[in-house]
């Protein structure tokens, strides 16, 4: 496995963003779900995640230099599932989103529409997450239709075995991934799975989607649970 990218979903309480924020993770997502419990309809800036851009875009109009941009900043992630293009791309130019992550039934059409639509005008670096569930071998037949269209992959087990608590799904099908695009897991990732994780071994494996298993109430992360993990994970 090459750099272990760690992404922390779920987020929406503005101190638990900052304090969050300050861990050594590559991305934060937010999930824009409405039917979600961990819907959020507004990031305020005083989560320091989400800066104020105002004054960024108007350099752009009057062509003055860009910011420059921040080294080691963590990349944001907005989650939806089967929601309206218009509403995606109105959260990915208010909130600067980095990736944009699907977790419905979204066709590869359906993305190439999306992607014509946000580059290069409105987020020329946009990149695309596409969650798939998977159980077996047989499962990985649906990355065949995302390949050269998305830039990662979230596998997660089905929603039967998707739990904290109790038997972890077996990822060992995943030795038969041929695809090209790399891939995060998650689903029920908690804190006892960093050394397991640490085994395991795909030249596509990208990193972890960690969510409620570190959460101390919806929406909620555990920092000290997070900072524990990382550390050994990274280790």
């Amino acid at each position: 496995m090459n750099k272990m990218n760690i992404k922390v979903c779920g987020m929406r309480d503005t101190d638990n963003i900052r304090a969050v924020s300050a861990l050594d993770i590559n991305m934060m997502g937010f999930n824009f779900i409405p039917h979600s419990p961990r819907y959020v309809e507004m990031i305020s800036s005083m989560a320091g995640i989400i800066p104020d851009y105002s004054e960024e875009r108007l350099a752009k109009g009057m062509q003055k230099q860009e910011p420059q941009p921040v080294a080691n900043r963590i990349e944001r992630v907005g989650v939806f599932a089967d929601d309206m293009p218009q509403t995606i791309v109105t959260r990915v130019y208010n909130y600067s989103l980095d990736y944009v992550q699907l977790n419905g039934s979204e066709s590869r059409v359906m993305i190439e529409n999306l992607l014509r639509t946000l580059k290069p005008d409105i987020q020329p670096n946009i990149k695309i997450i596409k969650t798939l569930s998977l159980t077996t071998q047989q499962d990985l037949e649906q990355c065949k239709e995302f390949e050269g269209v998305v830039d990662l992959f979230l596998f997660v087990p089905s929603a039967d075995e998707e739990k904290c608590q109790g038997k972890k799904p077996d990822w060992s099908f995943l030795e038969k991934y041929e695809g090209t695009t790399p891939f995060l897991l998650g689903g029920s990732i908690g804190p006892e799975d960093a050394q397991h994780l640490k085994q395991f071994n795909h030249p596509l494996f990208a990193g972890v989607n960690l969510n409620r298993c570190f959460e101390t109430s919806t929406g909620v992360k555990d920092v000290a649970m997070l900072c524990s993990f990382i550390q050994a994970i990274r280790s």
